[in-house]
């Protein structure tokens, strides 16, 4: 497992990066690093983030982010559960 994560890009946390990560602060504001998660994934064109974080990411956040990216013209992201990718 090492072996194959150690060939993963880490992702910077920038300046968009953390204007980003606070509109998406409805995400909910106790969950902060979640919207940072999404930010960083955004900003860096991910197609997917997957989380088993249903409670907060999955279910309440697809719409906050949705909202904020086709605002500010941003690409859309996929947020969904690893079951879902099947």
């Amino acid at each position: 497992m090492k072996d194959a994560v150690s060939r993963f890009s880490v992702l910077s946390l920038t300046d968009d990066v953390e204007w980003v990560a606070r509109e998406y602060i409805p995400v909910p504001e106790s969950y902060s690093e979640d919207a940072y998660h999404i930010a960083i994934a955004v900003i860096n064109e991910v197609d997917y983030l997957l989380s088993w974080n249903f409670k907060h990411i999955v279910r309440k956040t697809r719409d906050i982010v949705r909202m904020v990216n086709t605002l500010n013209n941003f690409r859309q992201i996929e947020i969904m559960a690893p079951a879902e990718l099947l």
